[in-house]
């Protein structure tokens, strides 16, 4: 049984490490931010180029497709940046020599990246109301769907991170950062499935990304939301999460028999 007051002192670790450093904060804010900028002009641009009555609901798309992929992208980092500033300040032994347990320290980790996600999401659907007119609660209940489920595979994805950091040391970091842009490709963010190769389309529909942005655009296009998507889409993420705490728990077995444990925490 998982103990809130070890999860509450771990996230509270976590949090005082953002407050009392404001490169951290300024961190966490300026790349989404600036993707949204960008990539919103960038589309607004080409609007005014092509023209056509059709135009603009390419924006609402895009604008919608990144603030929702922040989701996951944040999720992500908030499981792997946690355990590599336990690994960058020698704090990974102590944690694991204290008496908490593994489910602790993974719902900690999953609580920082919900709090992630939360601050980046105000801030970046306030600049799309005020840049782009573009309301992120139109999704009504159905944004807490798209949230929890892309959160899910981001959880997924950072367990599965910190997994490969365990087996492979600091070689291995570079991960935390890479893994969800390997996935982008198949995930479907920024266009439909319809226009992947037949092979990638196979791989892309056994992601849950795929189904929540493909639900995303048919509210946005005016065809509603698919239920069988977004019940696909969750049943996918219990599947991963499963497969990537039980691919943890073997990497951890495995560095606390090779001592790979301490070599990462040490160097």
């Amino acid at each position: 049984m998982l103990r809130p007051s070890i999860i509450r002192a771990l996230v509270t670790r976590q949090v005082l490490l953002f407050t009392r450093n404001p490169v951290r904060g300024f961190e966490l804010f300026f790349w989404p931010i600036v993707q949204l900028l960008v990539w919103g002009f960038v589309t607004v641009f080409l609007q005014q180029q092509v023209g056509g009555d059709g135009f603009p609901e390419f924006i609402t798309f895009l604008i919608g497709a990144i603030i929702l992929w922040d989701a996951l992208f944040r999720s992500q980092q908030g499981v792997a940046i946690s355990f590599l500033e336990d690994v960058w300040t020698r704090n990974l032994l102590n944690i694991f020599a204290a008496p908490i347990r593994m489910s602790e320290y993974l719902a900690a980790t999953f609580t920082v990246g919900l709090l992630r996600v939360f601050f980046t999401a105000l801030v970046l659907a306030l600049i799309a109301i005020l840049a782009y007119s573009f309301n992120l609660f139109q999704f009504q209940w159905m944004l807490i769907a798209f949230y929890g489920n892309l959160m899910m595979f981001g959880w997924a994805l950072g367990i599965i991170s910190i997994s490969m950091i365990l087996r492979y040391g600091h070689a291995a970091e570079s991960l935390a950062w890479a893994v969800p842009f390997i996935v982008q490709p198949f995930a479907c963010v920024f266009y439909g499935v319809e226009v992947l190769p037949k092979w990638m389309q196979w791989i892309s529909l056994a992601m849950p990304p795929a189904h929540i942005f493909e639900g995303m655009r048919g509210i946005l296009a005016g065809n509603g939301l698919d239920p069988n998507r977004l019940l696909l889409a969750t049943g996918l993420n219990v599947i991963y999460l499963a497969a990537a705490g039980r691919l943890f728990s073997h990497m951890l077995a495995l560095a606390r028999k090779r001592g790979l444990l301490v070599k990462a925490a040490s160097s």
